[in-house]
């Protein structure tokens, strides 16, 4: 903590504003050379204590976690480290509630949560702004992962129906370090990561993170990757009432892309059961011809200013570029005939696209009281504008007659895809405005109110000749309201009620085309998709310094897009509910023993899907009732560390998940499983420490994600891998 008293701010307009705002006195005399600014005391306070986290990044949340009426699960930096996480995907699965869905066809490959039942892909934030463009993200200059739960619209805009991601920054610190780790292992495993943190002077500091990653993929022949990334930064008044930090992040990927394991058909051309029972070691991609290249270049430049300890302003400006080339063979078991001759088709599926995308964002936070009411208030503004070109494949289907199903030869020659010479070109622009307060009435009651009006357009336009323009504007609101009763300091009580809307084409139309995602002319004149939520829940702090949480809460989606009786068109006619409870624990159980993890229930329903049967994975009327797919009825995950000795730390977790629908006819699924991790830390001496991780220990067969019509990607097998970690 620092008390900096700064004088003589000599920009005239600047000091006029100032006095205006702050003194009361009028406006400032023309000829007054300058303006003397209230005393500001700056802290940098730590938000993270080992696998607990106290408060959230974002300057919406204004009040600590303990007292916020919602479900946040914070991932840090100390549990990505100790469980060996190697991806955005590898994090997320410490939390339970959390299914992964794949994409094929409409949608690019890349990222896609689903959070309490829902489709998160395009609802992932970096540094509180949204990360804009289908990829696949790495952890390396990750510092930790908020997961906010439920509709949450109010706080994040479109989207966000079943909660949100917030990925936080490795950005500038006021000390010097030299961090990082060399780890070899099984399947080909190298991985070298580096972050160093430098103090220039007073209050300039600069901080660089890499990283290079090459492995076969265990269980798996012939899929292997290879990643490098670097993110330098640079933070001007670190500490003082003035900052600007100015990032930038480049990553670059080059993999043979992997869909997994075809399920079978029946006489209909439904998919039914689980994936077929082949040799999970079979491959049906084609080494010649198959590919996948990303490339994610992402500038932010953020300036803070606090007036006072009361009121800070906050502006941050992101140009971001992210490149998804693939080229990538489906497996499909097309009828009875294919799977009794043993025969599997291999189709071409593949996409050339770049999304371009300006964003900028202002807030304010001010702290007052009225009467004996006191206010966090956090209000602000946000534009942003991306556009997305993206070529498909001329041809999807080059199989070169049926490939084998049991003894595949990825060594096949076909030919390289051809993509189009003309292009789709989407773009989407928001514009919005929001404000939350959150108000203590006293000692032990807290009010949380919130809300959001966003003024969205979304269009899409084929470069082809001719071709028509699709757009659909809409303006809507969001809203959150909560009441917390603090028991005592360290235990709160809540109940809380958040909304959410997801308007057509939200992903720039690399969504994933089912039930009408993707902008068209079926579907361009619909309103947004809207989801609210309630939840009731308890917060405690307790023993060393551990978090137990609770909630029960039920989540109605209304205006859902399905099929019209003509099934043709979509209609806004579809109804869905998702409803449960959950438990979480982080934290310290003893100065040795730490604890990750909870369990989620989620019970789901089809309500109403209109008229329309619908075809094959859609929301049709024939499946009212059921299960919605993407959703695992039960889900947990338990990670823990003890320090056996002062210099050794043991560890280890399971993770549990229920089976998966595939579609919403509930014919297909991926089966339950439990996977088993560990780990082991020796501390060579203040300086250095060799952990060894081994993960899904017993070689356990399962699948981490689904796609509706035809395949199910398999997760990896085991594998073992040591790391070498300094830290200067």
């Amino acid at each position: 903590m620092a008390n900096i008293q700064y004088t003589a701010l000599r920009i005239k307009p600047i000091a006029t504003a100032i006095t205006l705002l702050f003194s009361g006195a009028g406006a400032a005399s023309a000829a007054e050379p300058e303006a003397t600014l209230p005393e500001v005391k700056v802290a940098a306070p730590k938000i993270d204590s080992g696998y607990k986290a106290e408060r959230a990044s974002s300057s919406k949340f204004t009040a600590p976690l303990i007292d916020t009426p919602k479900s946040v699960t914070v991932i840090t930096e100390d549990v990505i480290r100790d469980t060996g996480a190697l991806n955005f995907q590898d994090a997320l699965r410490t939390t339970p509630g959390i299914t992964f869905g794949a994409a094929e066809g409409g949608g690019a490959i890349g990222d896609r949560p689903f959070i309490r039942g829902f489709d998160s892909e395009f609802s992932t934030y970096v540094d509180g702004v949204r990360d804009l463009g289908s990829q696949s993200r790495e952890i390396f200059a990750v510092e930790r992962i908020e997961v906010l739960k439920g509709p949450s619209g109010a706080f994040d805009g479109r989207g966000s129906a079943g909660g949100s991601i917030n990925i936080v920054s490795k950005l500038p610190k006021a000390e010097n370090f030299v961090r990082g780790g060399i780890g070899l292992g099984t399947d080909s495993y190298k991985r070298g990561t580096l972050d160093v943190n430098h103090v220039l002077s007073d209050d300039i500091a600069v901080r660089v993170a890499g990283m290079g990653f090459e492995a076969d993929t265990p269980g798996r022949d012939a899929v292997d990757g290879r990643r490098f990334g670097i993110a330098p930064s640079i933070t001007i008044g670190l500490g003082k009432p003035t900052s600007l930090t100015a990032s930038y992040y480049h990553l670059q990927t080059d993999e043979l892309p992997d869909w997994g394991i075809p399920y079978a058909r029946n006489a209909g051309g439904a998919i039914i059961g689980k994936p077929l029972s082949v040799d999970r070691e079979n491959f049906y991609g084609i080494k010649s011809r198959d590919y996948r290249k990303t490339q994610s270049d992402i500038g932010t430049v953020s300036f803070k200013h606090a007036f006072s300890d009361d009121v800070v302003f906050k502006n941050t400006t992101r140009l971001s570029s992210i490149q998804n080339d693939y080229a990538a063979t489906r497996p499909t078991v097309p009828n009875i005939a294919a799977l009794t001759a043993g025969n599997v088709t291999r189709g071409l599926r593949g996409r050339d696209s770049r999304t371009d995308a300006f964003t900028n964002v202002s807030d304010l936070s001010i702290a007052f009281a009225t009467g004996a009411l006191k206010h966090k208030l956090n209000t602000g503004l946000e534009y942003s504008n991306e556009e997305s070109d993206i070529r498909g494949v001329v041809t999807s289907n080059i199989a070169g007659g049926p490939g084998s199903l049991f003894n595949p030869n990825p060594d096949t020659f076909l030919p390289d895809a051809v993509f189009a010479a003309t292009k789709s070109v989407s773009r989407v622009i928001t514009k919005a405005a929001y404000a939350f307060d959150s108000i203590e009435l006293n000692k032990n009651w807290l009010v949380n109110v919130g809300a959001r009006y966003d003024d969205y357009e979304s269009t899409v336009k084929s470069t082809a000749a001719g071709s028509p323009r699709f757009t659909n504007s809409k303006g809507f609101w969001n809203y959150q309201a909560g009441l917390v009763y603090k028991i005592q300091p360290n235990a709160s009580i809540y109940t809380s009620y958040g909304t959410s809307s997801s308007p057509v084409g939200m992903g720039a139309n690399s969504g994933n085309h089912e039930n009408g995602n993707n902008l068209d002319v079926t579907n361009q004149d619909l309103k947004p998709e809207r989801s609210k939520s309630f939840e009731v829940g308890t917060k405690w702090d307790v023993l060393n310094n551990l978090s137990l949480t609770a909630a029960v809460f039920r989540t109605e989606k209304t205006d859902a897009r399905v099929l019209g009786p003509d099934g043709l068109t979509f209609t806004n006619a579809g109804e869905l509910e998702v409803k449960g409870f959950e438990f979480g624990a982080a934290g310290k159980v003893t100065d040795k023993w730490q604890v990750f993890g909870g369990y989620t229930y989620l019970d789901s329903e089809q309500k109403n899907n209109g008229t329309n049967p619908g075809a094959v994975g859609d929301f049709g009327a024939a499946n009212k009732g059921n299960a919605l797919p993407g959703i695992a009825e039960n889900s947990a995950t338990l990670w823990t560390t003890y320090d056996v000795l002062a210099n050794l730390k043991l560890g280890g977790g399971a993770f549990y998940s229920d089976k998966v629908y595939a579609n919403p006819a509930n014919s297909a699924y991926v089966p339950s499983y439990v996977r088993w991790d560990a780990m082991a830390n020796y501390r060579i001496d203040k300086n250095l420490s060799l952990q060894l991780n081994l993960q899904n220990l017993t070689n356990e067969r399962y699948y981490n994600a689904t796609y509706t019509n035809h395949f199910a990607m398999i997760a990896p097998g085991r594998l073992a891998f040591v790391t070498l970690n300094f830290n200067y």
